[in-house]
C-alpha cells in the first residue's frame, strides 16, 4: 500500500536540515524549502509552510534534533539549559495542534539520558517517529475502510492526507485504502476557505495517485446530502479530548451538523498522538486565530470590500455526540464518550 500511494514526501530528514515541501506554492509549483536552524522550523510551522497536526509534530521533531546540535556545538556543559528556548519556539508556532507539544515531549524525554553529543540520539527519535506516523496511517487507512461499504461516496473537508502527516495521511490514508479496495464511487472535496486546502492540496493530493476528486463549495454540501450523494464525511482532527469532543479546520462542525440531519456518517481520523486526555471537553481547546487579511483576501489580491473587517478562527470544535467513528491507528471507536475514549487509551475511568 505504501509503494502505491508514496508519490511525494511532505517531510524530509536530508542531512543537514529539515526538508520540507512548500504547501503554500501547490498546486502550481512542487518546491521544497530547507530549514537549518529553530527559527526556519518555527517559521516554516507558523507560516504553514508545512501543515496538519502530525506532519507539524514531524517537522518539529526534527527541529528539535537541530535545535540540539547548534546548542551543543555552542556549549557542550550547557546545550541541555540552552535548548529549553528552542523547545519553547517550537511549542509556541501552532496552539491547537497538540501533536506538536506530543513530538516535544517525546523527544525532552531523550535528553536526560544522553552521553555526549545529543544530535544522533535525538535525530533517531525524530526519524523513528516520522515512520510510526506512516505506520499508524497505513493501520488507520484499513481500519476505517473497515466502515464503508462497496459503492460509497464520501466528502472530506481541509487536507489530512500524505501532506498533513508523514504519509499515507488520515482521512485521505482511510479514502486511499477504500479506493484501492474497490469501495469509492465518487470523492467529493470541499474546497475549504480561506487557504483552499481542498481545492488546491487534497485535490492535487489525491490526483498524484490517479485518484479522482470532485470539489465542492462548503456551501453545497447541504444539497450534495440531500441528493443522497455522500454516505460518510472523514475528517482528520488537530486535537481530540477526552469526551470524544473533536478540533479540526474551520467548516468541520457544519458538516458534522450536516451529517446528522441527513443520515450521512461522520468519521474522524486520527493516530493517538492527536488525543489529548488532559483536557475534559471542547470548550477547553485553545482555538488558534489567524490574520483577518487571510479571509479578507485570496489568492494575495483583496476581495473584501475596502473597511470591512474578519472573524478568523483556524478551527472549530465538533461535539463528540455528532461522532459516528473515531479511527485511531488502535482500533475503531464508535459512538465516542468520555468512558471510551479512557478505555482506548488504556486509562483508569
Amino acid at each position: 500500500m505504501l509503494d502505491q500511494y508514496d508519490t511525494f514526501k511532505p517531510v524530509m530528514w536530508d542531512d543537514e536540515a529539515v526538508c520540507l515541501l512548500d504547501q503554500r506554492l501547490l498546486p502550481g509549483q512542487h518546491q521544497y524549502m530547507y530549514c537549518r536552524s529553530v527559527v526556519e522550523v518555527a517559521q516554516a510551522i507558523r507560516d504553514m509552510v508545512v501543515r496538519g497536526a502530525p506532519a507539524i509534530g514531524i517537522t518539529a521533531a526534527y527541529g528539535v534534533a537541530l535545535g540540539a546540535r547548534q546548542r551543543y556545538a555552542e556549549s557542550a556543559a550547557n546545550w541541555r539549559h540552552n535548548l529549553e528556548a528552542d523547545l519553547q519556539q517550537l511549542a509556541g508556532a501552532r496552539p491547537t495542534a497538540i501533536n506538536l507539544y506530543w513530538a516535544i515531549e517525546r523527544l525532552r524525554r531523550r535528553l536526560d539520558e544522553i552521553h555526549g553529543d545529543p544530535f544522533p540520539v535525538l535525530l533517531e527519535e525524530a526519524r523513528t517517529l516520522h515512520e510510526e506516523d506512516i505506520a499508524a496511517n497505513l493501520k488507520m487507512g484499513e481500519l476505517g475502510a473497515s466502515l464503508i461499504a462497496p459503492g460509497s461516496s464520501v466528502l472530506t473537508h481541509c487536507n489530512a492526507g500524505a501532506l498533513a502527516t508523514g504519509g499515507h495521511g488520515t482521512a485521505l490514508g482511510v479514502i486511499r485504502s477504500a479506493c484501492s479496495g474497490g469501495k469509492l464511487d465518487t470523492v467529493y472535496a470541499d474546497e475549504t476557505r480561506p487557504w483552499l486546502q481542498g481545492a488546491r492540496l487534497t485535490a492535487w493530493e489525491l490526483l498524484q495517485d490517479q485518484i479522482p476528486v470532485t470539489l465542492v463549495a462548503e456551501g453545497a454540501a447541504a444539497w450534495l446530502m440531500r441528493q443522497g450523494k455522500v454516505q460518510w464525511v472523514i475528517v482528520g482532527s488537530d486535537r481530540i479530548v477526552a469526551n470524544g469532543d473533536v478540533a479540526n479546520k474551520i467548516g468541520t462542525y457544519s458538516l458534522a451538523v450536516l451529517a446528522r440531519r441527513h443520515g450521512v456518517k461522520f468519521m474522524v481520523a486520527a493516530p493517538t498522538s492527536t488525543i489529548d486526555m488532559a483536557i475534559g471537553e471542547g470548550g477547553a481547546i485553545p482555538i488558534e486565530q489567524r490574520d483577518p487579511h487571510e479571509l479578507l483576501s485570496c489568492g494575495g489580491q483583496r476581495v473584501a470590500a475596502d473597511g470591512a473587517g474578519a472573524w478568523n478562527p483556524v478551527f472549530d470544535v465538533t461535539p463528540a455526540e455528532l461522532v459516528d467513528a473515531i479511527v485511531t491507528e488502535r482500533g475503531i471507536i464508535e459512538q465516542p464518550d468520555a468512558g471510551k475514549m479512557a478505555q482506548h487509551m488504556g486509562e483508569p475511568r
